[in-house]
């Protein structure tokens, strides 16, 4: 998912282009996606990113172009056009790696998961934290990482609980997500929460930068 406008990060290029460690971190989370068990890796992208749709075809990536209208409203686009279940990842999630992603996909089992870590890693970091997102889990305050997987259709509801569900933290263009995860779907997402300190650190602000670039290999 690399649509958002990324006006908090005040950045001189797109949101999904900025470097880290000397690596737009798009080409970062294709890298981590295409060595994971993932089949096919597709961007969705909007009007407001034009140079990282074409960054996008560079990589091969096939872009799915969305009207821009939210994170939620743009990832149900694209799963019109995708076949399912499917892995969903914010393109400011830099340091996502293979073992991430192969880990989300077997904890959902062949159905929804969404990766969480807790709010208190992030604050420990430094890392910038969108309280929107900010939900309790059996006790402890967590806030969803932008990786995912959104299950298969069963009802015409699914898509959008299963969105919000997996919704992470480019919410420059959101319209208001929702990580309550009760829905009247037949299953719940598996909550794949997790510790990693790389799982922790969306750039959404410039001092997110600094933080990740500590930690890049």
């Amino acid at each position: 998912m690399c649509g958002g406008r990324g006006t908090r990060l005040d950045a001189p290029v797109e949101k999904p282009l900025v470097e880290i460690c000397g690596r737009p971190m798009l080409d970062r989370v294709a890298a981590a996606l295409r060595d994971s068990s993932v089949e096919t890796v597709r961007a969705v992208t909007s009007p407001h990113t034009p140079n990282t749709r074409e960054r996008a075809a560079d990589l091969g990536l096939d872009p799915i172009e969305a009207p821009g209208d939210g994170y939620v409203s743009d990832l149900d686009f694209a799963l019109d056009r995708v076949s399912r279940p499917v892995v969903t990842v914010v393109s400011d999630l830099p340091l996502v790696a293979p073992e991430h992603v192969d880990a989300v996909v077997s904890a959902a089992d062949g159905g929804a998961a969404t990766a969480c870590v807790p709010v208190e890693l992030k604050r420990d970091l430094g890392a910038s934290i969108d309280d929107a997102l900010v939900f309790d889990h059996e006790g402890t305050a967590v806030c969803p990482t932008g990786l995912g997987v959104v299950g298969p259709a069963t009802a015409d509801s699914t898509a959008d609980t299963d969105a919000e569900t997996t919704a992470g933290t480019d919410s420059d263009t959101d319209s208001g997500t929702d990580t309550d995860t009760d829905s009247d779907t037949d299953t719940h997402p598996t909550m794949y929460l997790s510790t990693d300190t790389r799982l922790a650190l969306n750039v959404n602000r410039p001092t997110d930068i600094a933080l990740a670039e500590d930690r890049c290999e």
